[in-house]
This record gives structure tokens, sequence and C-alpha cells, in this order.
């Protein structure tokens, strides 16, 4: 089993939900975030802060990593972090299969032990320990993070390092592609003079929808961009790494080749920090 102290590095609106849930869970916790202020609110809740990476990693034998990219994931655990010998690397980031089996293998050297926990939800369910974690890595090393691992939430094991990334990114293409093709409905509907509020609300209630096209859907017809519950810089990011993979291996998507222009162009008009639902905006009297 793994100490009940965890370092935890990385606070945006996932980490700190998961930070939090795991103070709940009783467990001693020392996080670093590089905008102190960030950290603050998880501090008032209980938590210890470290000054950096480093010393965050020090301060316990488990890190839980929840960085936006692998080159912030590299930083924290090869450029100033550290690492110990025996130090289990829980990381919830979303990185690309290869990524993971190369950092493991890098992480090995230190000898320190890395395993893949991606989590599939949102702020709220973050919070509440309600997420669906996709494990994989060493048996022996998933098995000593599984109490770090059941307080966020349900846990899906899916065998060797570099499984729960491609799992992830699975679900992700499905989660662009879902939102930019409603994008495309409430434009041609609106092209076509339907109420937009009232075209949102009908395919949020029906039986083509999805949870996750409900959500986004009351995004889009409030309007309630910021803050993201899944930013459009992180899904256009996840989306090029699904279409990389997929390159190297042959195989064309492309839908999602499709669905990943509509965030590249909504990064492109300064939207990037907002929801990934931001594609859907209405911009002119026949556009949504």
């Amino acid at each position: 089993m793994t100490g009940r102290h965890i370092a935890f590095t990385g606070l945006g609106n996932m980490g700190s939900g998961m930070a939090l849930r795991l103070i709940d869970s009783g467990f001693r916790v020392t996080v670093h975030n590089r905008t102190k202020e960030r950290a603050l609110p998880v501090v008032a809740a209980g938590a210890e802060f470290a000054g950096s990476a480093a010393e965050a990693v020090a301060s316990a034998g488990t890190l839980v990593v929840s960085v936006a990219d692998e080159a912030a994931v590299d930083d924290v655990l090869f450029g100033h972090g550290g690492l110990r010998p025996g130090t289990l690397v829980i990381n919830t980031s979303t990185v690309s299969p290869g990524y993971a089996r190369d950092a493991s293998t890098r992480v090995a050297k230190a000898e320190a032990h890395w395993i893949d926990a991606c989590v599939i939800g949102n702020p709220r369910q973050a919070r509440e320990g309600a997420m669906r974690v996709l494990v994989s890595g060493a048996q022996e090393h998933v098995a000593a993070a599984r109490p770090v691992l059941e307080a966020l939430g349900g846990v899906v094991a899916l065998g060797p390092v570099g499984q729960a990334p491609a799992m992830k990114l699975a679900f992700n293409l499905l989660l662009g592609a879902q939102v930019a093709s409603l994008a495309d409905a409430v434009r041609y509907g609106r092209n076509a003079g339907l109420d937009r509020d009232l075209l949102l609300a009908v395919i949020a209630g029906s039986g083509f929808s999805s949870k996750v096209m409900a959500f986004r859907a009351e995004v889009m017809r409030t309007g309630a961009y910021e803050p993201a519950a899944f930013r459009t810089s992180l899904m256009h990011k996840d989306l090029r790494m699904v279409l990389d993979d997929a390159r190297q291996s042959g195989l064309e998507l492309a839908v999602t080749a499709s669905a990943s222009r509509y965030f590249e162009e909504a990064i492109a008009r300064g939207r990037g920090d907002a929801d990934a639902a931001v594609v859907g905006e209405a911009t002119g009297p026949a556009d949504g």
C-alpha cells in the first residue's frame, strides 16, 4: 500500500478537485503549483504547500501528477523534480501511449515507479470522488496505488503502461467529435430558421443525446464557456495526439481530423481557455 502522505503537483480545475478529495479521504497532502494562488484554496482545506516540485516530491513516497501536457510532466519529473528511489508516480495527466512508455522507462532508471491513472470525469466529479480512473502499469505498482485511486473513483485496470492513455484518448476522440457535430447541427438548424435555444434543448433531451452532449448543449445555450470544464486548448491537444499516434501506424481518422480543426480555429480566435463547447458559439446571424 502507499503511505498516507501524498505529494500532488498541478492544481488546475481537475487537479484541485482531486487534491481536495484526497484530503477529505484522510490523506496528508503536500501540494505544488506553478501559480501559488491556485494552491491557496487547497491549502486552506488542509494541504501543506511546497515551494517547488522538487520539495513536493521529496516530501512523500507517492506523487500524483496532474498537469497540462507532456512537457509539463517532463518538467516535474525530470527537470526540477528530483525523483527519489522508490517514489510511486501516479500520472493523471493526459499523455500519448508512447510518451507514457518512455516516461515509465526513464522513471525506472531513477529507481522509481510509474503508473498511468487517466481520469474520466469533470471537476465536480473529481471533487466528489466519482470519476472513472483508467489504470495501467505493473500489477504490484497498481496495487500499491489502489488506496489513492479508489479515493478518486471507480478503478478500471487495463494492463501494461500505455493502455490507459490509449483508452483515455479514445474517449476524448468521441468527446471532440460529438461537440464538433453538435456545433454543426446548431449552425445548420440556425441557418434553416430554427430557434437556437430550442434546438439545443430538444437535442439535449432526445435519444440522440448523451451525457456529454447534453452538458455541452447547455453550455452552448447559456454561453457559460468559462470557467471551462475542459479547455478548448486541451481538447485540441488531445485530438492532435490521437492523430499523431494513428499516423505513426498508418491509420487515417478523417472525422477526428475534421473535429480537430474546429478547436484549432477556436484557439485562433483567442478562445483556447474557454470550454470546448465554445466551438458552437453564436457569432453571427447564421452561425451557431
